[in-house]
């Protein structure tokens, strides 16, 4: 296998989640050569990742004309990822691309198109679904498949934050026109919904959805703000707001190939106005033998639960919740690993398999993933409107 600090990556876009890219590549020994946002924010980022090669104006066209860079990261706005997968593949550049893949199912469907052109010597495709990667995931996807808990009954869990709680909160994706038609929803519940699919190994096939906007007026700066930062309150302006705060969701899941989900009922609340819960990704499996249940804010610890045998906690390094993962925790127990290391992981996974020349398993979500991650929530948009249960 190749080196990975071999493999040369260029960053589109400076916000919040592009330094997550950059730090968790550099902790790979993986080389970042490029960086293209704004002038001044990409000079910036370059200055304090020693990045090389900076591409101002929003330029990623010159970006992808670099020989210097082998795998291009788009962390850029929802609206601009399609158009920029497209023109990385027509460059021959390996991608890992932001959830969601695209706006809207028509547009993502280009891509996963021009992903199957290209075939098995073209480059590789990754969606940044990185919740697949925290090995607690990991741990009870490798639970149900081996049939530690038996027949899956159901499933349950939230995803709950509390940073666009107030009315002056103010952020891109909040506008259905930036960030797609469902916010809450479309853009942390996708991870929950993501993660139970990867770790039951099956795709859901109906869902069910009320959605509610508590805030239908908001108050937002004349500029923009980054992700998880404050405005200036003198500053602000009234706008309507035409996307989701929270939201109920019933899913129905279909067949596993390993034989113990089939049919499997899921529910989970999503809200971004659940004051106090920073990032809570929970998640409970429960079947007919034990369940399991892990938050993103504890990630180091399974709850395992038994009827006639005492509950268990399992802690990442220990027994139990250390043969599973051994390829994805770099750590001994008792040394946290959390939402920067899932991150790495992923990365690792996708740059592993660029390396090997595709011969590694592909556990990192595809394009096809991204693409009916997109269709999901349409389904689950029509049928909040329609009040009733839709078929993907």
């Amino acid at each position: 296998m190749t080196p990975l600090h071999t493999l040369r990556a260029g960053v589109i876009g400076t916000g919040f989640i592009g330094p997550v890219h950059i730090e968790a590549l550099k902790r790979l020994g993986v080389q970042v050569t490029a960086i293209c946002g704004s002038t001044q924010s990409a000079r910036s980022t370059a200055e304090r990742w020693g990045i090389p090669e900076v591409y101002g104006d929003h330029d990623y066209a010159a970006l992808y004309r670099s020989p210097n860079v082998d795998v291009v990261h788009i962390t850029s706005p929802n609206k601009v990822h399609v158009e920029q997968c497209l023109a990385a593949l027509k460059a021959g550049k390996h991608v890992v691309c932001e959830k969601p893949l695209g706006m809207t199912s028509r547009e993502t469907r280009r891509v996963v198109a021009a992903v199957n052109r290209a075939g098995a010597a073209g480059p590789v495709f990754a969606v940044n679904y990185m919740c697949r990667f925290f090995p607690a995931v990991l741990q009870m996807r490798a639970m149900v498949q081996r049939g530690d808990l038996g027949q899956i009954i159901h499933v349950q869990g939230q995803f709950f934050q509390d940073w666009l709680l107030k009315d002056t909160d103010y952020n891109w994706r909040i506008l259905a026109s930036e960030g797609g038609a469902l916010r809450a929803v479309g853009d942390i519940g996708t991870h929950w919904i993501d993660a139970a699919s990867f770790i039951l190994g099956a795709k859901v096939e109906a869902v069910f959805a009320h959605l509610e906007t508590f805030h239908r007026t908001r108050r937002r700066p004349r500029g923009e703000v980054k992700t998880f930062t404050q405005a200036d309150p003198t500053t602000l302006v009234p706008y309507s707001v035409d996307t989701e705060d929270f939201g109920s969701v019933l899913l129905r899941f279909g067949s596993s190939a390993h034989g113990h989900v089939n049919g499997v009922h899921a529910n989970a609340s999503i809200s971004q106005v659940a004051a106090g819960w920073k990032c809570s990704l929970a998640l409970g499996i429960y079947g007919t033998k034990g369940s399991v249940r892990w938050d993103l804010q504890q990630p180091n610890e399974i709850l395992v639960g038994r009827r006639d045998e005492p509950n268990q906690i399992l802690q990442r390094g220990t027994a139990g919740f250390s043969e599973d993962v051994a390829g994805f925790t770099d750590y001994p127990g008792g040394h946290a690993e959390g939402f920067p290391d899932s991150h790495k992981m992923q990365y690792r996974a996708v740059y592993q398999h660029i390396a090997s020349g595709r011969q590694t398993p592909v556990l990192f979500a595809t394009a096809q993933d991204g693409h009916q991650e997109v269709q999901l929530c349409e389904a689950l948009l029509k049928s909040s409107t329609a009040g009733r249960w839709v078929k993907l």
